[in-house]
C-alpha cells in the first residue's frame, strides 16, 4: 500500500507539479523580444483583424479569461493586485493560466501515451519518467515565444496521437470518431491540426501496399481530411479579412538570418536525436511522417520563422513518441 501511494505521489510530482513549475519559470523568468506581451492590457486588435482571427478558440478564451481574472483579483484578491501587476498585466497572467492548464493536460496525455505500449527500455518506470521529462522540457523551452494558441494546439495534437495509437491497437470506431472530433476542434485553434492526419497516415499507410493498389485505410484518411477542411474553409467563409491570407512571406529571411538558421538546426537536431533512439519501425514511422508533413514544412519555411522553434514542436514530440512506442508486430500489413 505504501509503495502504491509513493508511486502515485511521485507520478503527481513528475507529471503535474514539476512541469507546471517549469512552465511558470518560462513565463516569469525568461525574457525575450516578445516580452512586450507583458504590457498589453487586453487581447491586441491584430488577433481579430489578421490571420490570427481564425484561431477562434484561443482568442475567445483570451478575452473571457482576462475578464474573469480581472474580476476575481479586483473583488477577492485585491491585496495581490500590486504584486501581480509587477509581473505583467492581467491579460498576460490570463495567457499563462490558459496555457499552463493545457500544458498540464498535455503532460498527462504524454504519460498515457508512454505507458500505452512502451518500447524496450521504457518498460522501466524511471526511464519512462526521464523521457517524459525530456518531452516536457522541449515544450517549456519554446515558450520564449508566448502565444495564446500553442499550448492548446499541442494538447489537441497529443490527444490526437493518443487516439490514433489506441485505434491502432483496438480498431474501436469510437476512437476514430473521437479523433475526427479532435481534428475539427483543433482546427479552430491552429492549423497544426493537419499534422494529426500526417501521423495517422504514417502509422497506417504502407507504400509497398499502395504500389499493389491496396488502398486500405484511405477511406479513414479521407474522413480525417474532411474533418480538417470543413472547419478550415468554414472559418474563412465566415470571418472575412481584407488583409493577406498569411501574415507575411519569410522564406528568404529564414535562410539568411543566423537566428533563423539556428532555429532550423535546433529543430533538425532535436528530431534527429529522437530518430537515433528509435528501432527500425520507429525510424520508418518518422520518415513517413515527415513525407506526409511536407505541406506543413513548406508552410513554416514560407510564412513562419524558424527562430520560433515552437513550429517544430509537434515534429519533435512525434519523434519522441516514435522512439517510445512499440510499433513492432502491431502496425497493420507489415
Amino acid at each position: 500500500m505504501l509503495k502504491k501511494n509513493d508511486e502515485k505521489i511521485n507520478g503527481f510530482l513528475f507529471i503535474i507539479v514539476l512541469p507546471f513549475l517549469l512552465f511558470a519559470m518560462s513565463y516569469y523568468g525568461f525574457e525575450s523580444s516578445y516580452v512586450r506581451l507583458k504590457t498589453m492590457e487586453k487581447a491586441p486588435d491584430f488577433m481579430f483583424s489578421s490571420v490570427y482571427a481564425y484561431r477562434v478558440i484561443p482568442n475567445y478564451l483570451s478575452v473571457h479569461v482576462t475578464d474573469v481574472v480581472t474580476f476575481v483579483v479586483d473583488h477577492h484578491f485585491l491585496f495581490l493586485k500590486g504584486f501581480l501587476l509587477k509581473q505583467g498585466t492581467m491579460f498576460y497572467h490570463s495567457i499563462f493560466l490558459i496555457n499552463s492548464f493545457f500544458f498540464v493536460l498535455s503532460s498527462i496525455i504524454l504519460h498515457l501515451i508512454f505507458k500505452l505500449k512502451p518500447a524496450g527500455i521504457l518498460l522501466n518506470l524511471n526511464i519512462r519518467r526521464l523521457i517524459h521529462l525530456l518531452a516536457v522540457f522541449f515544450i517549456v523551452i519554446v515558450q520564449y515565444v508566448p502565444t495564446n494558441c500553442d499550448s492548446i494546439a499541442i494538447f489537441c495534437y497529443l490527444l490526437g496521437v493518443l487516439l490514433t495509437l489506441k485505434y491502432l491497437q483496438s480498431r474501436k470506431p469510437v476512437d476514430f470518431i473521437l479523433l475526427c472530433t479532435v481534428i475539427v476542434i483543433s482546427t479552430l485553434v491552429r492549423e497544426t491540426s493537419c499534422l494529426n492526419i500526417s501521423f495517422f497516415a504514417a502509422v497506417f499507410i504502407d507504400f509497398e501496399k499502395l504500389k499493389k493498389k491496396d488502398f486500405t485505410f484511405i477511406k479513414e484518411i479521407l474522413f480525417l481530411v474532411l474533418a480538417f477542411i470543413v472547419p478550415y474553409a468554414g472559418l474563412r467563409m465566415m470571418i472575412h479579412q481584407d488583409l493577406s491570407f498569411v501574415e507575411g512571406i519569410y522564406f528568404l529571411a529564414n535562410f539568411s538570418s543566423p537566428f533563423n538558421i539556428s532555429g532550423l538546426l535546433f529543430g533538425i537536431i532535436s528530431l534527429y536525436f529522437s530518430y537515433v533512439l528509435c528501432n527500425d519501425e520507429g525510424k520508418m514511422l518518422i520518415k513517413k511522417y515527415l513525407f506526409f508533413s511536407i505541406p506543413y514544412l513548406i508552410m513554416i519555411a514560407t510564412v513562419g520563422l524558424f527562430w520560433e522553434v515552437r513550429l517544430f514542436l509537434p515534429l519533435i514530440l512525434t519523434g519522441i513518441v516514435a522512439a517510445s512506442y512499440q510499433f513492432k508486430n502491431i502496425i497493420p500489413n507489415r
